[in-house]
């Protein structure tokens, strides 16, 4: 098979790459980086160039921001630039990775979560979305953006982190069957609570200075308290809990 990557040089879409050409599959990449930009006006043009003969595309197009209408802007705009490219160059199937509970917390960075779905849900192609929780990877990236000066905040939140290389390891599965619609959400082995997470990560990489925990304010910090963003019931359990991929980093 063809299959293309949007987002194929970030975190998630390099373990995409090495993954799809493991399994023997051609890859190409979408991204900044290779040339596409699906923000511009032109996007859709350049990446159904670089699509074309492809049998599948996989999203994993992200964005930085926690604002509203910066996110909608982001992944209304980007996703249906490729769902036109998509079009244009005859690709039957796209894969769109969301996050387990957006529907519940549509606020935020997942506002713009929902709006994809909703344009893939209406784009001209047979599609799959797989709805992830976080990373393991999320206590790094949170260790980051919550330092205020000196300190590391840690954001109260429940949530149930899956390895990255499973996420990738299903969606490449997802992209070698026909479009299936929503499937079954994809969540790690077990709860975990974030304040903890990124605790265990700074020890684990040397920090030992004080990480107080914090609640964030308004209705998407009260989601990420009260179970909202944990998955449904007859969701997909992967296998590396957060504390063997702790020991890896050890």
């Amino acid at each position: 098979m063809r299959i293309a990557i949007a987002g194929g040089t970030g975190l998630l879409g390099g373990r995409l790459a090495h993954e799809a050409e493991g399994r023997g599959h051609e890859v190409r990449l979408l991204s900044r980086a290779t040339g596409i930009d699906l923000t511009r006006p032109d996007g859709a043009v350049s990446a159904a160039a670089q699509i074309e003969g492809c049998d599948a595309v996989i999203d994993v197009l992200s964005i930085g921001t926690q604002n509203d209408a910066a996110s909608i802007a982001f992944f209304e705009s980007t996703t249906r630039a490729l769902l036109a490219a998509e079009r244009r160059a005859g690709v039957g199937h796209h894969i769109a990775l969301s996050i387990v509970g957006v529907d519940r917390a549509p606020t935020a960075y997942y506002a713009g979560k929902v709006a994809q779905e909703r344009a893939v849900h209406e784009g001209p192609v047979p599609w799959t979305i797989l709805r992830a929780t976080q990373f393991h990877e999320f206590a790094a990236q949170m260790f980051t953006v919550a330092a205020r000066g000196r300190i590391h905040l840690a954001p109260r939140m429940r949530t149930q982190p899956i390895a990255a290389d499973e996420v990738a390891s299903h969606l490449v599965d997802l992209a070698e069957m026909p479009a299936c619609g929503r499937v079954p959400d994809l969540a790690g082995p077990h709860e975990e609570n974030l304040v903890d997470m990124i605790r265990r990560y700074a020890r684990a990489t040397g920090h030992r200075g004080w990480i107080p925990a914090v609640s964030l304010p308004g209705s998407f910090g009260r989601a990420m308290r009260d179970g909202r963003l944990l998955p449904s019931a007859g969701a997909t359990i992967g296998r590396q809990s957060f504390a063997e991929w702790i020991v890896s980093l050890e």
